[in-house]
C-alpha cells in the first residue's frame, strides 16, 4: 500500500484552488458590482447569485460594491487584479459604453472578457395620466409647433442613457435634437416626481420604473423602445408600431477580468445558460419587470460593438462626443 504524505495532498489542494478551472468556477462566484448597494447594478447581480445558489448550479455568491467613478473604480480594480480574480464576474449596463464614449473613465468593454447579457430594461416614455399627450405623435405634433414647451427629465446626468434614449426616439422622429430639453435629476424617483408635479412634460426612464405607478393609474406609458410588445406589459405600445424606428435595450450583463482561459469563458457562459433556463429565474426577471435579452460570447461582443456604433452618433449629434 502507497502511503501518501499530508504535505504533498495539501499541496495538491492549494494547485487546485489556484488553478482553478471549471470546477472552482462552479463552487463559487464572486460579484464585483460597480455601484452602491439598491442599484440597478447591485440589484441584478445579488439577483442572479442568489438563483445560482439557491438552485445549487453553485455552491456559494460573495458580493463586493465597489462604487466610485461611475464604475471606473470598479473596472480598474480588476484589471489590476486580474490574476487572482479568476472566479469574479463584474455587473455592468449601457452606461459603460457611454462613459467611456464621453471619456468619463479611459477604459472600454474590450479591456475585459465580456460574457454575457441577460436582462434588458427597455426605455420607457411616461407622462401624467391627465396629460395631452395621448400617443407618441401627440409629443411630435407639440415639438415641431414649440420644442420649448416640451421638457424632458430623466433621472440622471446629460449623456447619460436616460437622456440618449429620448435623443434616439426624437431623432427617429425626425426632430432637431439639437433643441432637446433635458433635464438632469440625481435619481429615477426625483425626476418621476418632476413630472407629477408638472416641472415636465415628459419622462425618459426605464420601463421596470415605470410599472408600479403605471398600474396605480398616476401615470401612463407612451412608448418604449422594444422591438416589439412585451408580453409582461401587452398594452405598452412600442414607438416602432407608431411609425418611429427606434429600438434600444439599456442591457445588464457580466464581465470576466481580461486574459482568462476560453475554457472558463465557456464556463461562464454555461453558468448563465443554467441560470436562464430556471423556472425560478423567470419568475423572478417578470416580477420585477425586466425583460429577457441573451447574447454570449463573440454574439455578446458584436452586439456591444453595434450599440456603441450607435450611442457613439447620437452622441455626436447631441453636441457631446469629444473629438
Amino acid at each position: 500500500m502507497i502511503k501518501v504524505r499530508r504535505p504533498y495532498l495539501l499541496c495538491i489542494a492549494i494547485l487546485s484552488l489556484f488553478f482553478c478551472g471549471t470546477a472552482y468556477c462552479k463552487d463559487r462566484v464572486h460579484f464585483l458590482i460597480p455601484g452602491g448597494a439598491g442599484g440597478g447594478w447591485d440589484m441584478t447581480a445579488r439577483a442572479v447569485g442568489e438563483s445560482l445558489s439557491r438552485s445549487g448550479i453553485i455552491e456559494t455568491a460573495s458580493y463586493e460594491n465597489l462604487s466610485g467613478g461611475g464604475g471606473s473604480r470598479a473596472i480598474a480594480h480588476l484589471i489590476e487584479t486580474a490574476p487572482r480574480q479568476t472566479n469574479t464576474l463584474m455587473v455592468n449596463s449601457s452606461s459603460f459604453l457611454l462613459r467611456s464614449l464621453l471619456n468619463k473613465f479611459p477604459h472600454s468593454y474590450r479591456d475585459l472578457t465580456p460574457i454575457a447579457s441577460v436582462i434588458a430594461d427597455y426605455g420607457a416614455f411616461v407622462v401624467r395620466i391627465d396629460s395631452p399627450y395621448v400617443v407618441w405623435q401627440d409629443v411630435i405634433d407639440d415639438y415641431r409647433k414649440d420644442y420649448r414647451r416640451v421638457n424632458i427629465a430623466g433621472g440622471s446626468s446629460r449623456g447619460s442613457t436616460d437622456h440618449v434614449v429620448a435623443a434616439l426616439a426624437f431623432s427617429k422622429s425626425k426632430l432637431d435634437i439639437s433643441r432637446l430639453k433635458y433635464i438632469p435629476y440625481n435619481a429615477g424617483g426625483q425626476a418621476m416626481v418632476g413630472l407629477l408635479s408638472g416641472e415636465c412634460q415628459l419622462l425618459s426612464t426605464g420601463l421596470s420604473e415605470a410599472v408600479a405607478l403605471a398600474k396605480q393609474g398616476e401615470v401612463r406609458i407612451l412608448a418604449i423602445t422594444a422591438p416589439k410588445r412585451l408580453p409582461l406589459f401587452p398594452n405598452v405600445p412600442t414607438l416602432k408600431e407608431q411609425n418611429v424606428d427606434a429600438v434600444f435595450a439599456n442591457w445588464r450583463g457580466f464581465f470576466a477580468p481580461p486574459g482568462i482561459s476560453q475554457q472558463n469563458v465557456g464556463d461562464y457562459g454555461q453558468l448563465i445558460q443554467e441560470l436562464l433556463d430556471l423556472e425560478s429565474w423567470q419568475q423572478l426577471r417578470a416580477d420585477r419587470g425586466w425583460s429577457h435579452l441573451y447574447f454570449s460570447g463573440t454574439n455578446f461582443e458584436d452586439f456591444l460593438s453595434n450599440q456603441e456604433v450607435e450611442l457613439s452618433m447620437l452622441l455626436d449629434e447631441l453636441g457631446l462626443l469629444n473629438k
